[in-house]
């Protein structure tokens, strides 16, 4: 019997380990992939969070967060959650093989996962040319012509990255403007590597000899080819398990106020599954120390 138990290893669950551990309480953190860090993991160089003016690799620090939270006294077990039980006074954490915890509070934060275009040819050249992380999959086309889909401001950092070592990179968006705004907009402007399709869309992916073709719909050229395809269109929230337990918007996002609790007594919500306007480690973080905090309030009696 824990105190709390938390669903997620990124940021947000992280840090609600790392600030219910200090508080005292017996936690256990809940990780589907065995390798903490979430999305944030398989970022490149993160360079707009507080305290590190050079950057720093997104795995790295999700290390040091779990690093951290492990010397508070956070337990990590490696499991999916499948669903989530009210009990009277317990919420069970149930995983996908089987296996059950119960708690006497729940901080929700699996996260989100890439959004695909669901066009023909994408899923088929899933690992074979079409990837979702430019920071994992990058490298592997250095020298060679690759495509971003996409419009905000992963897009443009993925561009930009790839831009560093690939022959060329064209970036497709729908819309005649981008959605990413700042000084990386300007960036990619003056990079003479990057080409720029906007009110474009990918309509499917082909295998051509060693490399992809893209149909493309909304102008010319209706055919781009291309090594890669790198495709960042937004992201999905990972709650599915919890339909019909917690209310979610029309999106599938955990609703949950600023003070991170959803619909069902003792069970809080935390970083990229909460609906919410803006996406970032540090505002998952933030949500994560929230978290933490008001199940520490929940536990000591505070009327919900």
């Amino acid at each position: 019997m824990y105190d709390v138990w938390i669903a997620g290893g990124g940021p947000a669950g992280l840090t609600a380990g790392l600030y219910a551990a200090r508080a005292g309480l017996r936690v256990l953190l809940i990780e589907g992939e065995g390798l903490c860090g979430g999305q944030a993991a398989l970022t490149g160089a993160v360079e707009n969070y507080p305290g590190f003016p050079e950057g720093i690799f997104g795995a790295d620090l999700m290390a040091a967060f779990e690093a951290q939270a492990r010397g508070a006294g956070l337990e990590i077990a490696t499991a999916t959650l499948g669903g989530l039980r009210a009990e009277g006074d317990r919420r069970i954490a149930v995983a996908g093989d089987g296996r059950e915890w119960a708690a006497r509070c729940a901080i929700l934060a699996m996260g989100a996962k890439p959004r695909r275009l669901g066009v023909p040819g994408e899923s088929e050249w899933i690992g074979r040319g079409v990837s979702y992380c430019a920071a994992c999959d990058g490298a592997l086309y250095r020298g060679k012509r690759v495509a971003v889909v996409g419009g905000g401001d992963t897009a443009v950092g993925d561009a930009l990255y790839l831009a560093r070592f690939a022959a060329s990179v064209a970036l497709i968006h729908r819309r005649d403007r981008l959605r990413a705004k700042g000084a990386a907009v300007a960036e990619l402007m003056r990079n003479d590597r990057i080409m720029n399709h906007f009110g474009r869309t990918v309509d499917a992916v082909e295998r051509d000899g060693e490399g992809l073709r893209l149909r493309l719909l909304g102008g010319e050229p209706s055919e781009l080819r291309v090594d890669g395809l790198f495709v960042a269109v937004g992201t999905e929230p990972n709650s599915g398990c919890l339909r019909g337990i917690v209310d979610l918007d029309g999106r599938g996002y955990a609703i949950a106020g600023e003070d991170a609790k959803t619909s069902l007594a003792g069970v809080f919500a935390a970083g990229d599954l909460r609906a919410k306007p803006f996406r970032q480690i540090v505002t998952a973080a933030a949500d994560g120390a929230v978290a933490a905090e008001q199940a520490s309030r929940y536990l000591d009696g505070i009327p919900w």
